[in-house]
């Protein structure tokens, strides 16, 4: 099988697929392939942090033009997976010279599939681009075609717990790998101090109490196909959530819209994670470090590309309160304005690329000693 996720997460999925039980473990590029039967498919969808989907490749060829490419898809047995009365829908993906268009490839992949079924049962089944019974992952690589079924359905970033969003929401996986690069283990206090709807604070507290990720989803691509077990599916969640552990510091959020503390408290609650979560209407450049050990703060402020703020001044902010009101502190947040990093005012220990959406990132780590040690990092 195939887990997708973003650039930079690779590492830290293939740590989660060993931690799960998984074999022969291969890292690539935005992707990490392993092996696993059908209880551990079942396992990664549900419990996977930072996979955006997995796959389960089924057949491969080479193919140049178009029709070796109608022919390697046509020469499938389609039946194991389709009845002429189902639905279903290709997403294809190509990085070839000799196929240019993804569109044109799915299309040419679906005239396949249905032209075997019209001539073995005179019938065809039909295409359903939004909740169709079989979703299929069409990836072409120079000449070499892999088909795939997409066993998650809906990307997996859509836990089912975010019902309410600010204007510029940060991706679920997005947020749990950030976590994860920043070694958060729930090991101590958490603080997100521009919190938005929460989900920073709602990954935090599934991470810190091993909640599984996708607990909360209403579905996945395979509870829909011919060979779903119900049974062994309820088997492996239950498993899954004996392995839910306590978490005895605190985890607590900031944020100085009304709106968007009203909408975190809501998908926290949707999240059942009320009991480990405080959320609180305050600005973070008034506040000060309340917990006395070593504090973990992790955080997504904007960027101005989608929120119109006064940039110099406002990452000047960010360090000066860092600065002076929160030492013994590992403070980590992301930016797509590398520009505005310099106003911060305090060295990074740590960068790390990532992209959010289009926008290439950086996370970022300032760790504030506390006393004399601050000034070594200050310039």
């Amino acid at each position: 099988m195939v887990a997708k996720t973003f650039f930079g997460f690779e590492e830290i999925l293939a740590k989660e697929l060993l931690t799960l039980g998984a074999q022969d473990i291969v890292k690539g590029t935005r992707v990490v392939s392993f092996k696993g039967d059908k209880g551990f498919m079942y396992k990664a969808n549900i419990a996977l942090r930072t996979a955006l989907k997995i796959l389960k490749p089924i057949h491969s060829f080479r193919a140049t033009n178009d029709d070796a490419l109608y022919r390697g898809v046509y020469a499938l047995d389609w039946s194991q997976f389709l009845s002429s009365g189902s639905t279903f829908v290709i997403d294809a993906t190509v990085h070839s010279d000799h196929f240019r268009h993804s569109q044109f490839v799915a299309q040419k992949a679906k005239d396949a599939i249905v032209d075997q079924f019209r001539k073995n049962t005179g019938m065809r089944p039909s295409i359903d681009k939004d909740h169709p019974d079989l979703r299929i992952n069409l990836h072409i690589d120079r000449e070499n075609v892999t088909v795939s079924l997409d066993t998650s359905g809906a990307s997996l970033h859509h836990r089912g717990y975010r019902t309410a969003t600010n204007i510029a929401p940060i991706n679920e996986v997005l947020a749990a790998g950030m976590l994860l690069l920043s070694g958060w283990n729930g090991q101590g206090d958490f603080l997100d101090p521009m919190c938005g709807s929460g989900t920073i604070l709602a990954e935090a507290a599934m991470i810190a109490c091993n909640v599984p990720a996708n607990i909360n989803r209403k579905e996945f691509a395979f509870e829909k196909w011919n060979d779903w077990d119900n049974d062994l599916f309820d088997l492996i969640t239950e498993s899954l959530l004996k392995r839910v552990r306590e978490f005895h510091y605190t985890i607590t959020g900031y944020d100085k819209a009304p709106s968007a503390v009203m909408k975190a408290k809501d998908n926290i609650k949707n999240a059942n994670l009320e009991d480990y979560v405080t959320i609180s209407e305050r600005n973070f450049f008034d506040t000060q470090k309340e917990t006395r050990g070593p504090l973990h703060m992790l955080f997504n402020p904007p960027y101005g590309e989608r929120l119109d703020i006064e940039m110099e001044r406002f990452y000047r902010e960010i360090g000066d309160t860092l600065k002076n009101s929160y030492p013994g502190t590992d403070a980590w947040f992301i930016t797509a304005n590398l520009e505005a990093l310099k106003y911060v005012g305090l060295r990074p220990s740590r960068k790390i690329k990532l992209f959010n959406g289009s926008l290439e990132a950086r996370l970022v780590e300032f760790e504030m000693y506390e006393g004399s040690k601050r000034g070594k990092f200050q310039g």
